[in-house]
Order: C-alpha cells, then sequence, then structure tokens
C-alpha cells in the first residue's frame, strides 16, 4: 500500500530531527517593525494610497537605500541565524527589511530567472525542524495533512542525542533560459537535489537523506514549481560498516523509493510544490514553500558549473 509506504519513510526520517529551540522575541528600540504574512507583504507592495504603514519606515526616510546598507541587513540576518538559540522574531523582521529595500535598489529580485538560484546552498536557518527544508515533507504534508502533524509532533519531541539532523544543502540546476510559466512543459527546467544529514543513537548511525526533484515551472518572476521524484537515505554508516556487501546492497538492492509516484497516489498533485525564494544574490537566499509565511534562509556554497558574475 502507497500510502503506507509514504508514512514509513516520512516517519523513518522524521525519527532523526531536532527538537526546534525555543525562540524568545527581543525588543527592538530603535526600529518597530511588525512580523507580516506574505499576503500582508504583498498588500503592502501593491497599495498606491498607504504604501508605508506608520511601524514601516518609508525610502525617504530610510538610510538602507545603498548595496553597503543592504549587505549591513545581510549580515544581521546571518548573525542572527547563526546564534545558538535565534530569534523566528528578529529573523522574520530582517527578511521583510531585506526583501523591502532589496526592491528599492533592484538587488535579488527575479529568482526564477536571474539564474543566481543555481548552485550548491547551506541551510542556516530553518523555522520548523531542519528536515522541512527538504520538499518532500511539504510534499508529504500536502498529501497527509493530518498525518503528517501527528508524526511530526511525535518524532519533533525526541531529544538529542537519539537523534541530530544536519548541515542540510541544496543543489539546484535551473535552465534560465528555458524559464516558463506553461505547466509541465515538454523541456523540465532543471532540477533540485536536497541532501539532510541525520544520526541517530548518539551518531552511532548516520546517513545522508536524498531526495531528488524536477523543476517543472515557474509561477512569476521568483517561484518555481517542483515535482518530488525520489527519495533515499545515501552514505549509510551502517552500510559501510558491512565493507564490499555494504556498497552492493547499495547500489543494487538499496534503490531509491519513488516517493513522487506514492504521493500521487495518495493524493493527485501532492508531489508538487512551489518555492518562492524573495531575495537572492551571490551569498544568500530567502525561501518559502507552498505560500509558507516563515522563511528558510540559504547561503551560498557554491556557484553552478560556468556561472559567471
Amino acid at each position: 500500500n502507497m500510502k503506507f509506504a509514504v508514512l514509513a519513510i516520512a516517519s523513518s526520517a522524521c525519527l532523526q530531527i531536532n527538537t526546534v529551540t525555543a525562540f524568545v522575541c527581543p525588543d527592538f528600540s530603535q526600529r518597530n517593525i511588525i512580523h507580516r504574512s506574505q499576503r500582508q507583504r504583498q498588500a503592502l507592495r501593491s497599495s498606491q494610497n498607504d504604501d508605508f504603514p506608520s511601524d514601516t519606515p518609508s525610502p525617504e526616510t530610510s538610510s538602507y537605500d545603498s548595496r553597503s546598507d543592504l549587505d549591513q541587513i545581510k549580515s544581521k540576518l546571518v548573525a542572527e541565524c547563526n546564534q545558538s538559540s535565534p530569534s523566528t522574531f528578529t529573523i522574520s523582521t530582517l527578511v521583510n527589511e531585506l526583501e523591502y529595500y532589496s526592491e528599492q535598489v533592484g538587488i535579488g529580485q527575479g529568482s526564477a530567472n536571474s539564474g543566481l538560484l543555481s548552485g550548491e546552498w547551506e541551510l542556516l536557518h530553518s523555522p520548523e525542524d531542519i528536515t522541512r527544508a527538504s520538499p518532500f515533507f511539504w510534499a508529504f504534508r500536502k498529501a497527509l495533512p493530518d498525518q503528517s502533524k501527528q508524526i511530526y509532533d511525535i518524532t519533533d519531541a525526541i531529544p538529542a542525542p537519539l537523534k541530530e539532523v544536519g548541515p542540510a544543502f541544496q543543489t539546484i540546476d535551473l535552465d534560465a533560459s528555458n524559464v516558463s510559466s506553461s505547466y509541465g512543459s515538454a523541456n523540465d527546467m532543471g532540477s533540485l537535489v536536497s541532501r539532510v544529514k541525520v544520526a541517530t543513537l548518539a551518531g552511532q548511525a548516520t546517513s545522508i537523506m536524498t531526495t531528488r526533484c524536477t523543476i517543472v515551472g515557474t509561477e512569476g518572476v521568483d517561484t518555481i514549481r517542483l515535482r518530488v521524484d525520489t527519495t533515499k537515505p545515501e552514505e549509510s554508516t551502517i552500510l559501510q560498516k558491512l565493507g564490499p556487501l555494504g556498497k552492493f546492497i547499495d547500489e543494487n538492492v538499496a534503490q531509491p523509493f519513488p516517493s513522487g509516484e506514492a504521493l500521487e497516489q495518495v493524493q493527485v498533485g501532492s508531489s508538487e510544490v512551489t518555492m518562492k525564494t524573495t531575495f537572492c544574490d551571490e551569498s544568500l537566499r530567502t525561501t518559502f514553500y507552498n505560500e509558507g509565511t516563515d522563511a528558510f534562509v540559504w547561503k551560498r556554497k557554491s556557484f553552478s558549473a560556468g556561472f559567471e558574475i
């Protein structure tokens, strides 16, 4: 039964993820910027008569009007993400600032066709458990919203060192010259490979939970549509300990699970997720899945082959 297979693979991966750190909202003395949902941010951008609420600085009064000022926001965001107990409020505020002021100076926009999305990225901040950085878990949530919540509630509560997670990486190969808003074009636009390291039993058993996706289209200038194809735990230390036998099993027996196909049998259309990247330059990007309101923050590890700034 494909439904139970999907539940099993999600549960297996979830058993190895960390509990999200508790966050505390700081008191901003210099700037009172409220956290806004994506819908509120979009309304703010499109409003003609009241572009700047009283709690949001306007371009005329803001000091963030140059590339160096934008870099200051980026530095603050990275520094907060690197804190042992980062504040979701601070991160959300900085992401909102980054999006707003990057639009003013024309940097980091149009991620779906700028070419900058391609390359290898390392996760800096996840608003949920780190495994949620993988598109598979968003597709799984889309297919089985009630069951996924129950599974996450149970597995997220398992403390370290029984489970550890991270780092997480994404490798994106997007053909910007083939960008199209059409659904399922004859020529797919590229691929995304998600890799999340998970460990159990105080690190005695580790693997890289790898999900491979196809980029099947775009929505607007900053959103790509992903189709989840396969999921597989790679580089298993348990199999490595078996020597040649373990290598044989990994290459010939432990084939990638067709997670996308299984999800489609549970709920048609659930294997596809949207990934909206509201800011992306040569070093940093902020991404939202399936119209979510909390950003995943990524730093670049490398550019794609042949890319020139």
